[in-house]
């Protein structure tokens, strides 16, 4: 059993290195993923900001939690336009018939998607820095906000693999995530709830937008969370574990 596990981190090792090579040699990837939150983040800071009422004095603290999670679903696409193209070109089936372990291909992609957006979310968070972001909160609450980030991106990537395994086209298989990217807007990353009309609002008090935001919010500003860092986790591990089970059936399915 212990060298199986062995073979398979081993396995893993070499197709995250595999994938990490494609992206270091096209760094436009992550340099695309981070433009245009930071662009969202410049227009509604320096042009809405002052006619968006939110109860903060520093719109741009507001606004950042949901900025990063805009970051995300964009990179994500990514992971599935890669997968398609490995699978278009039969590279999953030709890394099936060499002695290594058949999960390994997949997870060397959603670990190469944590890396890479966890790089552009510290592009962003340093343009925050220079836009007059701050946070009071210690080492151990920016710690949580990194784990659920991780999640969330974890999460999503899962969602991706789905997409990207069953697509029919490149266009197909990056095209899923614009409802993810719009959904922010759909929830209190922008303003709070309570200016939305009242289905809306319903709408955003319960999507998994809304809970993932506040939570990184009031960790940030050092204050406390409530139930929505359960509700957050809850989502997260949810979505995660149900996207996982279809990802790995599609990919069974493919390479059969």
């Amino acid at each position: 059993m212990e060298t199986v596990k062995n073979h398979f981190f081993s396995d893993m090792g070499v197709m995250l290195g595999r994938s990490m090579r494609h992206i270091f040699r096209s760094m436009d990837t992550i340099i695309t993923v981070c433009i245009t939150p930071i662009a969202m983040m410049l227009l509604f800071v320096y042009v809405f900001g002052g006619a968006i009422q939110t109860g903060t004095d520093n719109y741009v603290n507001y606004l950042l939690p949901g900025i990063l999670l805009i970051a995300i679903a964009s990179g994500i696409s990514y992971t599935a336009y890669r997968l398609f193209l490995d699978k278009q070109r039969g590279i999953i089936e030709r890394f099936h018939s060499m002695p290594i372990a058949r999960s390994a291909v997949l997870w060397g992609h959603v670990l190469t998607s944590v890396v890479s957006n966890v790089i552009s979310l510290v592009v962003i968070i340093l343009v925050a820095l220079i836009m007059g972001f701050r946070s009071p909160s210690g080492v151990l609450p920016w710690l949580a906000v990194t784990g659920i980030l991780v999640l969330f991106t974890l999460a999503l990537t899962w969602v991706a693999a789905i997409a990207g395994l069953s697509a029919k086209s490149v266009e197909g298989a990056s095209a899923f995530s614009y409802p993810l990217i719009f959904l922010p807007f759909i929830s209190s990353a922008f303003v709070p709830t309570d200016s939305m009309p009242k289905v809306v609002r319903a709408f955003a008090e319960n999507q998994p937008v809304t809970s993932i935001v506040e939570t990184i919010r009031a960790l940030l500003s050092n204050q406390p969370v409530g139930n929505d860092i359960w509700i957050a986790l809850a989502w997260c591990v949810g979505i995660m574990l149900v996207a996982y089970i279809f990802a790995m059936r599609a990919y069974n399915r493919k390479s059969a």
